[in-house]
């Protein structure tokens, strides 16, 4: 069980428990590296050796160059710094939110935008994309997922890259949800990818942008030379430091959230006498599950497994909040799918006992639900 006392935590996607080692590196950080990695002293060299592990690590990670990588506050800030500057984009509505907003605002100013119809399972058509990219300026970026942050449906990259490069496109994958469950060649043909350390048991307030064959991206932010003048302000030596043990822990984290498929096999096979999973038909991630539970609002159901001590959530953390339904099943499935959705997301840390103590919760909400119908 992830938590105190009765509580368990079935919601990785949103955010993951740091890993002891990453707080220790960074407490050894915050008390022996705390200059500025930019000055040229003892201290800010101290600071800058962190720096330079966690870029080696993250590039390793993500099988790029080092050199060609720069550090964020997160994903949705490496999302926006792929896509700002873009001659035009293509890409589908479910997409996360710092994708689809930034896409939003692009065509607010008059770049062209072109939206694409995912199928009933939540994959974009590669043949689909290409056709759009062709109606837009060459040069244009294809903003995909690796993986959903909902439904965990796997996007088909090496034929997505293809199809983009065919016809003079860039890709950009957000790879925030993928990394670390996926092996890195599935985005092998990515132009950028954008990681989130916090994702991968890593700490808040960091991630990456990462680029190849020369897409390197033009600078969001406006101020110092720091990390090449690509991204001006002073990086922290205790969060990069984090970074870098949770990316060498990822490197090596595919094979664990393999052997969480059975548990989410599990979850499923209890919940299909009540609901119905989205995107079961599709490759998906093996620790994420997005069901519709008929006769429920997805948010009320969140709230009932919350008071049985069960965490999970009806859509993107970044969503969190509002009144407004699953974009991402709602544009797979329709508004009535969405608005009874729910996902669960396991972490390498989930046991057997987790897993059943969140079914005999949904069985007791449910039970109730009937019961007072």
């Amino acid at each position: 069980m992830t938590g105190t006392g009765a509580e368990t935590y079935l919601d990785w996607n949103a955010t993951t428990p740091p890993h002891p080692d990453v707080v220790e590196a960074m407490r050894a950080a915050l008390h022996e590296a705390w200059g500025n990695p930019s000055s040229v002293h003892r201290a800010g060299r101290r600071a800058r050796s962190r720096l330079d592990a966690a870029r080696a690590a993250v590039g390793a990670l993500l099988q790029v160059d080092a050199r060609d990588l720069v550090f964020t506050s997160g994903g949705t800030e490496a999302n926006n710094l792929a896509l700002h500057s873009a001659v035009g984009v293509a890409l589908s509505r479910t997409e996360h939110p710092s994708v689809v907003r930034v896409a939003e605002a692009l065509a607010s100013r008059g770049v062209p935008v072109e939206w694409i119809a995912v199928t009933a399972g939540g994959r974009l058509p590669a043949d689909a994309l290409r056709a759009s990219l062709r109606r837009l300026p060459t040069g244009s970026i294809a903003a995909v997922s690796a993986a959903n942050h909902e439904t965990g449906v796997i996007q088909p990259l090496p034929d997505i890259a293809e199809a983009v490069h065919a016809v003079g496109g860039r890709l950009h994958v957000d790879a925030v949800q993928g990394v670390g469950k996926l092996d890195a060649s599935h985005w092998r043909g990515a132009d950028t990818i954008a990681v989130s350390a916090h994702k991968i048991r890593g700490p808040k307030g960091i991630g990456a942008l990462a680029w190849r064959c020369g897409a390197v991206p033009q600078p969001l932010l406006r101020g110092g030379a720091q990390q090449r003048g690509l991204r001006a302000g002073t990086l922290d030596s205790a969060l990069c430091a984090g970074f870098g043990v949770a990316a060498r822990w990822a490197t090596e984290s595919v094979a664990r959230y393999a052997a969480v498929r059975d548990l989410r096999d599990r979850w499923e096979a209890a919940v299909t006498e009540w609901g119905n999973v989205n995107g079961a038909e599709e490759p998906r991630l093996p620790h994420v599950s997005n069901v519709s539970v008929s006769g429920w609002l997805g948010d009320e159901l969140v709230a009932a497994l919350d008071l049985e001590g069960v965490c999970v959530s009806s859509g993107s953390a970044c969503s969190a909040g509002s009144s407004e339904v699953s974009p991402v099943v709602e544009e797979m499935l329709g508004r009535e799918r969405a608005r009874t959705a729910i996902r669960v997301s396991l972490g390498d840390e989930t046991s057997a006992a987790d897993v059943d103590r969140a079914i005999d919760a949904l069985h007791r909400v449910l039970a109730r639900n009937t019961s007072s119908g």
